[in-house]
């Protein structure tokens, strides 16, 4: 599995090529893998290592599909009602999307939140983790109709996007759990998203105690 990861990171141009058509067909890295250190952006625009990201902290980081899909933004504005327990945790919460940062500044204006959100405009960290698909012509066009450009939205043309998914990371930058589904309509929910970080938190004191 660690090999699928390099060799989408030393193929940079060819990793397309293994990237599913379908939601369905991901290919997640497993959870005990190290999360991929590749570049992604802040809301400013500045480049930052993903690892470099979380800064060692306990995270919970949530990939979704952008400012204009109305179940992310729900999905958002019910993180920030938990977001003072994930604290108490002592996990951050990070929320990444191939938006580029100028779109993610605008969604903050249609979903105020007050937790970090970056940018994998280039779907680097996306296709690293296994968690991205392409989307079809034919749904390009449909999602146009509506007024949905992703190209516009992030800035590329390689249409691609997340299946929504929520990973816990620990200090040392592993995974530590993972939640996908490839129906865009359905999210983890946040009472279920709390009750597995703090048995996580719980088992990684059990084993400092040791």
């Amino acid at each position: 599995m660690r090999a699928r990861v390099l060799a989408l990171l030393l193929c940079w141009p060819f990793a397309l090529l293994a990237t599913p058509d379908r939601a369905e067909d991901i290919d997640p890295i497993a959870v005990g893998t190290p999360l991929p250190d590749v570049q992604v952006q802040t809301i400013e625009g500045a480049s930052i290592g993903a690892r470099e990201a979380l800064a060692g902290t306990p995270t919970v980081m949530v990939f979704f599909r952008g400012g204009w899909c109305p179940y992310c933004n729900r999905q958002l504005a019910e993180l920030r009602l938990i977001q003072d327990d994930l604290d108490a945790l002592g996990y951050r919460l990070v929320a990444v999307s191939p938006d580029r940062p100028e779109s993610l500044r605008e969604g903050l204006n249609k979903t105020p939140v007050d937790y970090r959100l970056l940018s994998d405009a280039a779907a680097r960290l996306i296709r690293a983790l296994g968690i991205a698909f392409r989307v079809d012509d034919a749904t390009i066009e449909q999602y146009k109709g509506y007024g949905i450009d992703l190209e516009a939205a992030s800035g590329h043309d390689h249409h691609l996007l997340p299946v929504p998914t929520v990973l816990l990371v620990d200090t040392g930058g592993v995974i530590r759990y993972r939640y996908s589904n490839a129906d865009y309509k359905v999210r983890m929910d946040p009472d279920a998203l709390l009750s597995v970080a703090a048995s996580l938190r719980g088992e990684q004191a059990t084993t400092n105690d040791q």
